[in-house]
Formats: C-alpha cells, structure tokens, sequence
C-alpha cells in the first residue's frame, strides 16, 4: 500500500530500494533501545511517518542537489531522501554523537555515500556558509528557530525545505525570514496514508543571511527571532 501511495506521488521506488528499506526499518527498531532513536516502533508506522513522509520532500528538491539535513536524528529526512533520489548528495549532523554513529553504520551497510558531521547547528552554520543547494529539517523546531538554524548553511539562490503539519507557523516566521534573507516561495500539501497531513515548505535564499545567526548559547530557542 505505500508503495503504491508513494507511485501517486510520482515517487518510484524499485525492489532494490524497496530492500533496503527493510532493512533500515529492522535496523532501527533493533537499536532504538541503544541510541533512544524514535518513539515509532511499529513497522507499518516506521513505512509512512518515517520513510514516506521524508521522501515527499522529494518534490523539493532540485537535480542534483546538495542538501543538508540538521538535526538529522535517525537519518530522517535525508536517508530515505537519498534512497528515493540518488542524485542527491546528502550531509547529515547532529548534536549527539550516538545518532551519528548510527546513521553512519546504515550507511556503509546500505552503501549510501553520505557526509556525516556530530555538532550543533550554530557551529556548523558558521563553519559552512552558503555551502548547500537545499538546508532542511524535520520535527527539529518551531518554523522561526528551523528558519535561523539553516538559512546560513544555503547559498544564495538555494532553499530551506521545511517539513510541518500545515501553513500555520508562517505568518509568524515572515520577520524571520527578513532578518535572515529568506523568503516563502511555495508548498507542497500532501494527506499521508494514515490521514495525518503534511506540508513540505519552500523558503527561497534572495540575500546573504548575517553572520550572527544563528545565534550560540541556545539564543535561537530562549529568544526565538520574532
């Protein structure tokens, strides 16, 4: 069934792929106790809130694109981004060094050429400005604090892709993204097969984000930019 809701997508995913994500699944499952990975832990569950929805921001994201995932937690969205679209090339980083590791051993297993980084988004921001086509995150922030954590890392040009529940979160980022050189271009709005709705939001990079954001010392969530 969600391959084939995936095929309605225009997402095609083959048997190979198909493998691999069961693996990805069982591996999961298997060492969630060991890194506290995901509160999801039935396999049906894993297929659509996890793998079905990360690669619906597939229709973000250009050919070739360069995208990196903060917060990437156990390697969602970018992992099964890359399995759906192997012409991404993904960079993954954390803050904890267990889901790291983690999502490094998948990858060998899987052989997923991937780039791995354990930091915080506020250091990593400032060690690779305008260095991606695509910055995005899922289930990291609210909108404005997801906003200040990526917009450094994109170039000019570039997008963040953020992935919420619907369009409401918005209007409240528009000063954020001023500040930051963003501006909300589209969205994408999908029901997912278990009903639950998802939005894939499109903000575009038309002017150099200022080198204090995001800002250190936790700023960017005790003092969210209004």
């Amino acid at each position: 069934m969600i391959i084939e809701y995936l095929k309605s997508q225009d997402i095609h995913i083959d048997g190979q792929t198909c493998a691999k994500l069961n693996y990805y699944c069982d591996y999961l499952l298997s060492e969630n106790a060991k890194y506290n990975l995901t509160a999801i832990t039935d396999r049906n569950d894993v297929w659509i809130k996890h793998f079905a929805d990360s690669m619906l921001g597939s229709k973000a994201m250009p050919v070739g694109a360069s995208v990196c995932d903060i917060g990437c937690g156990a390697g969602f969205p970018s992992i099964p981004l890359k399995l759906a679209r192997n012409d991404l090339d993904i960079t993954l980083v954390d803050s904890i060094g267990k889901r790291i590791d983690f999502c490094k051993t998948l990858c060998a297993e899987l052989q997923i050429d991937a780039h791995f980084f354990h930091d915080r988004a506020e250091d990593f921001a400032q060690t690779h400005f305008e260095k991606f086509d695509v910055a995005t995150a899922r289930a990291v922030a609210p909108l404005n604090i997801l906003l200040e954590y990526t917009a450094q890392t994109v170039k000019i040009g570039g997008a963040v892709v953020a992935y919420k529940t619907d369009l409401s979160e918005v209007d409240g980022a528009q000063n954020a993204c001023k500040l930051l050189g963003l501006n909300f271009e589209t969205h994408f709005d999908f029901v997912l097969p278990n009903g639950n709705n998802r939005s894939i939001l499109v903000f575009r990079k038309e002017a150099r984000t200022p080198r204090q954001y995001p800002r250190g010392q936790n700023k960017s969530r005790k003092t969210p930019l209004a």
